[in-house]
C-alpha cells in the first residue's frame, strides 16, 4: 500500500517527479522548457500552490491563468498534463488527498481551458 499526501515533503516529492516527466515530454516539455530558465523557483511556487490548494496553508500568491493564458495551448496540452499529473500521483500515493489533488488538477485544468475558450482561443474541449 502506498501512503497518501500528508506534508509538504510529499508535494516536494510529487512536483519533483511530476515536472521531471513533463519536461521529457515531446507535447508539453517545450512549452515548459522554452519559459522556464531556472527551474527551482518555478518548483518552489509549485510546492506552496499545492500546499495551499490542498491543505489550506497559507504563502501561495499569484495568479497561475495569467502565466498560463499567452501561451499557445490547447485541449491535448492539458490532457497530456493531467495523464502526466495523475501518472505522478497514482505511482507515488493513495488515499483521500492523493485523490483530491488529482481532482483539484483536474478542476483547473477544465477552468484554464474554459477560459481560454472565453477569451477567444481555438480550444478543443477534451479533457481525460
Amino acid at each position: 500500500m502506498k501512503p497518501d499526501i500528508n506534508n509538504l515533503d510529499d508535494i516536494i516529492l510529487f512536483v519533483d517527479v511530476f515536472y521531471s516527466k513533463v519536461k521529457l515530454d515531446n507535447l508539453i516539455g517545450p512549452i515548459f522548457t522554452n519559459i522556464i530558465t531556472n527551474w527551482q523557483p518555478h518548483l518552489e511556487r509549485m510546492y506552496h500552490f499545492w500546499d495551499a490548494a490542498l491543505f489550506g496553508v497559507a504563502g501561495f500568491k499569484g495568479n497561475p491563468f495569467a502565466k498560463h493564458a499567452p501561451l499557445a495551448l490547447n485541449a491535448q496540452h492539458f490532457d497530456r498534463w493531467l495523464i502526466l499529473f495523475n501518472q505522478t500521483i497514482d505511482e507515488n500515493f493513495e488515499g483521500i488527498n492523493a485523490t483530491e489533488v488529482k481532482n483539484k488538477a483536474a478542476i483547473m485544468a477544465s477552468m484554464f481551458l474554459s477560459k481560454l475558450e472565453y477569451m477567444g482561443g481555438n480550444v478543443n474541449r477534451v479533457i481525460v
